[in-house]
């Protein structure tokens, strides 16, 4: 193996936004790395792939000022033989022009395997359906996440096949895909990776995957066992407050971890009714969305859950999971519900009121996907459990307890008095996360709650949860970690919505 190691130092004024040492990367090779959100793998791969601004940021690669890496005949070579696919597609993607025009553009122009591409990552012939989506502008609401993503892999995949068709075996290259299945369930992720090590079989070319899906060593260690040697699994752990450290993750720890969970389905108390009871057909934002017991989506089923129970809700990306959350809190207003959740009973016509006074921390807590969306950025750690309607007084000796439940290390007052803009990505879903539970609410809605973890704060939050539900909690879950929560959750808590076509 191949491996060109670098140092890198990112500030900005006199702050020191990230700090390696021997960062390696295996050349025309494959390394999947991990590590918690905000930690600085994006922001380390850009600055070697040549995409930050220097007039922005103070960046030093190698002991050399940045413009001297931008300049260096390997980077440039880099750029012109390699594509980076960035963790949030919104971000790369014009929405002043159709998808069509995107996919075209520059290098990728002269692609003659364009509706190959785009068919296998649809996993469909229908060309009217896929035209559907290049054909739009990509607006915030459509096309979905997953088909945003979809898009973007497009484009790397194009790159691909132009540096197979018409580069030297020599050329350098360093592919970068930055959260590629975050938006996509397991099928589709299984589509890029069979994809994507084709097209390796092909030609060896350097390749890292950003990600925080461990599922994904499963998959690699069930199907592509041949090519073991050449993948690399890594983890970025923070050393300082700034400065990281690239070490070996070990697939076996997590293998082995996921073999031993146990199942957290079943109810640990005397049920009697449920805390949430959902009819399965809920009519929000004109979409009839059904909830059913099949992955077939054709048997209704009501939702269903009791004290000391973990329920799981199965879709793909854009479908309607975290909107069903929503409309449980009352966060959104549907055309047509039929719900009872801790015996009080609510339909469309419920006021808001209800929800506000009887519901929000008080009978159910949620746990939002985006920690930025949800956490007021200006407010300090400590002053984000202010005001909240906890059972104790969150204060002194109690708040610290709750946060060294998930935060490594003393909770020092300058950590209390951080601006929550501050904290890195996985120290804000965290704090989003205790924020929930420590309302000790009847229901616990979970929307992603995994997200830019890394592992030991995966197992953590999963502890956590399981002694919120042996103490009696209804915890409803939606994730992406399929295989993870797969073998917490029984399949007959297990619960599967689709869309129909026409009203219930």
């Amino acid at each position: 193996m191949t491996e060109r190691r670098h140092t890198v130092r990112i500030a900005t004024g006199n702050r020191t936004i990230v700090s390696v040492d021997n960062y390696g990367i295996a050349e025309n090779e494959i390394t999947f790395l991990f590590g918690e959100s905000g930690i600085g793998k994006s922001m380390i791969s850009k600055a070697l792939y040549g995409l930050l601004d220097p007039g922005e940021l103070s960046i030093d690669i190698d002991g050399r000022p940045y413009l001297d890496h931008l300049h260096d005949a390997h980077t440039r070579a880099v750029i012109q033989s390699s594509f980076f696919v960035f963790q949030e597609p919104s971000s790369h993607l014009n929405s002043l022009m159709k998808i069509s025009e995107q996919l075209a553009e520059g290098s990728l122009r002269d692609s003659p395997d364009e509706q190959a591409i785009l068919r296998r990552l649809w996993q469909s012939t229908d060309d009217a359906a896929i035209r559907r989506v290049t054909e739009i502008f990509p607006k915030p609401y459509r096309p979905s996440g997953g088909e945003k993503q979809r898009v973007l892999l497009a484009m790397a995949f194009k790159k691909i096949d132009r540096i197979l068709r018409t580069a030297a075996p020599e050329t350098p290259t360093f592919f970068v895909f930055d959260e590629p299945t975050g938006s996509l369930d397991d099928n589709y992720r299984n589509v890029f990776l069979s994809f994507l090590f084709e097209k390796y079989l092909q030609r060896p070319f350097t390749i890292q995957i950003i990600t925080h899906d461990y599922s994904i060593i499963s998959e690699v260690y069930r199907k592509y066992g041949d090519l073991k040697q050449k993948i690399h699994f890594k983890e970025l752990s923070r050393t300082g407050s700034a400065s990281v450290v690239l070490e070996d993750f070990s697939a076996e720890q997590y293998l082995s971890w996921l073999g031993t969970t146990r199942d957290a389905s079943s109810s640990v108390k005397d049920p009697g009714k449920p805390v949430l009871l959902l009819d399965p057909s809920v009519t929000v934002f004109g979409r009839n969305l059904r909830i059913c017991a099949d992955a077939g989506r054709t048997k209704l089923r009501p939702l269903s859950v009791e004290r000391g129970e973990m329920v799981y809700l199965k879709a793909a990306s854009g479908v309607g999971k975290t909107t069903i959350a929503k409309v449980v809190l009352g966060l959104y207003r549907a055309q047509k519900l039929s719900m009872t959740l801790s015996g009080m009973s609510f339909t469309e016509a419920t006021s808001a009121d209800v929800w506000l006074k009887k519901v929000w921390g008080r009978t159910a807590g949620m746990v939002f996907q985006h920690a930025d969306e949800s956490l007021n950025l200006q407010s300090t750690v400590r002053e984000t459990f202010a005001g909240l309607p906890t059972k104790e007084r969150l204060t002194g000796d109690a708040l610290t307890t709750r946060l060294s439940s998930l935060f490594e290390g003393e909770i020092t007052e300058r950590f209390l008095g951080k601006k929550v803009a501050y904290l890195s990505g996985g120290q804000k879903q965290r704090l989003n996360l205790l924020r929930t539970l420590v309302l000790d609410t009847d229901l616990i809605i979970l929307d992603e709650p995994l997200n830019g973890l890394d592992f030991l704060s995966i197992k953590k939050v999963l502890d956590m949860l399981e002694q919120k539900r042996r103490a009696g909690a209804a915890l409803f879950m939606i994730s992406h970690n399929e295989e993870i929560f797969d073998s917490l959750v029984g399949k007959d808590h297990v619960y599967y919505l689709g869309e129909a076509t026409h009203p219930a």
